[in-house]
C-alpha cells in the first residue's frame, strides 16, 4: 500500500481507503437490501483491510448509514485508533443542527473524528452551508473546541468544491469520479486551488457498476492518477478488500481513455458519451449530467434505480427542452453532445419501461 498527503492537514493516508456502506445491517431505504453484515463480521472486514495497510475509513452519522458508525467506532477501539484515520459526515447544513450531529457521532464512534464532512452538498443548500452561522461555520467552531481535527465538505458538484477549495474553513474535500465519470476530476486536475486541500474520491466504481467491464486495479489506477489523496472505496467483503487493497500499487497499467471506455460499453448499448464535466447549465434547472448518467447507468445493471430516479422529473425536463429556443447548454458542452436529442431519448426510455398506473376500480 502507498500513502499520500492529505492536503495541509499533515496526515499521510493510503491510497485507497474504506468506505463503510457495505458493513451496515438494516433496513436503510436509499440502500441495496443485501447490505447487513452483522458486528463480528464487519469487524472482521475492516481488520482484514487493516493488514493490508488501509488507514482511513470513513463513515456517517445514524440513521444515514445504518448502523455503520457504531461498528467504525467499535472498531478503532481496538488498539488501534492512533494507527488509523476516521471520517465522519452528516447531511445537516445549519450551523446548530450540524454541531448537534458531530456531538451524536462523537457519542457513537467513542472518540472524536479526525474529519467531519458537511454531506450532499447542493445548489439548494449551498449558501446555508458557507453563511455566517452555517454548517462550516459550526465544523470551524468543533475544531477550536478539540471536538474534531479537520473540516470536510462532500458534494458531487465541481462548482461547491471548488468555492470550499477557496473556503479556508474546509481542509479536506470529497467528490465524486470515476473511469467513466472523468470530466469533474479533469477539471480539479487544471484548478490549481484544489492543491491546497485533502481530496477523497467516492464513487470510482460508479455504484459497483464498472467493475462488470474493467479490472479493479484499471479502475483504482485511473482515479489514482489524479492529483487525489485517497480513492475511497465501499467495502463489504474480504475478496472486495483484497481487490482494492491487495493490488500491485507499482505496477504500470494502461488506462483507457474516455473514447476507448465508451467502445467497451458500446458492445451492450449506445451510451449518451457524457463525462460529467458539469459545464453545461440548463437556465430552467434540469442538471442535464444527471440524468444523462441515469440513462447510461439504466443500461448498465442499474434499471430499475436509475428508473425510479429518471420517472421523478423527466416528463417536465423533456418537455422544457422542446420548448427551449435558446439550447445554450449545447454551447457549453466541450463534447458536442446533441443535448435537446438526447433529452428527448431519455423521455422514450423512460416512457417505455414505466410501470403503469395501478387500477383502482373493483
Amino acid at each position: 500500500m502507498r500513502y499520500r498527503k492529505l492536503g495541509s492537514t499533515g496526515l499521510m493516508v493510503s491510497e485507497v481507503s474504506f468506505g463503510t456502506i457495505p458493513v451496515l445491517k438494516g433496513s436503510v431505504p436509499v440502500l441495496p437490501a443485501y447490505y447487513n453484515l452483522s458486528e463480528e463480521q464487519a469487524l472482521a472486514v475492516m481488520e482484514h483491510a487493516f493488514r493490508l495497510g488501509c488507514n482511513l475509513y470513513d463513515t456517517a452519522i445514524v440513521p444515514e448509514y445504518g448502523d455503520a458508525e457504531r461498528k467504525t467506532g467499535k472498531f478503532a477501539s481496538g488498539g488501534r485508533r492512533d494507527r488509523i484515520i476516521l471520517s465522519d459526515k452528516a447531511r445537516f447544513f445549519d450551523g446548530n443542527e450540524m454541531y448537534m450531529a458531530v456531538l451524536k457521532s462523537c457519542e457513537n464512534l467513542g472518540t472524536r473524528p479526525d474529519i467531519y464532512f458537511v454531506h450532499q452538498a447542493d445548489w439548494e443548500h449551498e449558501e446555508e452551508i458557507f453563511r455566517k452561522g452555517g454548517a462550516l461555520d459550526a465544523l470551524s467552531q468543533l475544531k477550536e473546541e478539540g471536538r474534531i481535527h479537520f473540516a470536510g465538505l462532500a458534494s458531487h458538484y465541481y462548482d461547491i468544491l471548488l468555492r470550499g477549495a477557496r473556503d479556508d474553513r474546509v481542509d479536506v474535500l470529497q467528490g465524486s469520479g470515476n473511469l467513466l465519470e472523468r470530466g469533474m476530476l479533469d477539471r480539479i486536475r487544471e484548478e490549481p486551488a484544489f492543491r491546497r486541500k485533502g481530496l477523497l474520491v467516492n464513487k470510482v466504481y460508479a455504484a459497483g457498476i464498472l467493475p462488470g467491464f474493467f479490472p479493479t486495479e484499471v479502475l483504482l489506477d485511473s482515479v489514482l492518477s489524479y492529483p487525489v489523496s485517497s480513492a475511497l472505496i465501499g467495502i463489504g467483503t474480504v475478496e472486495q478488500a483484497d481487490a482494492a487493497f491487495g493490488r500491485d500499487s507499482g505496477s504500470r497499467r494502461q488506462i483507457p481513455d474516455f473514447r476507448q471506455v465508451l467502445s467497451v460499453l458500446e458492445k451492450e448499448f449506445s451510451p449518451i458519451p457524457c463525462d460529467r464535466c458539469q459545464r453545461c447549465r440548463c437556465p430552467r434547472g434540469t442538471e442535464i449530467h444527471t440524468v444523462f448518467r441515469q440513462y447510461n447507468y439504466f443500461f448498465l445493471g442499474k434499471d430499475h434505480w436509475a428508473l425510479r430516479k429518471l420517472d421523478l422529473g423527466i416528463r417536465e425536463s423533456a418537455g422544457q427542452c422542446r420548448k427551449c429556443t435558446d439550447m445554450p447548454c449545447l454551447s457549453m458542452c466541450p463534447a458536442g453532445i446533441r443535448i435537446p436529442h438526447e433529452m428527448q431519448r431519455v423521455f422514450e426510455l423512460v416512457e417505455r419501461f414505466r410501470e403503469p398506473p395501478v387500477s383502482r376500480l373493483g
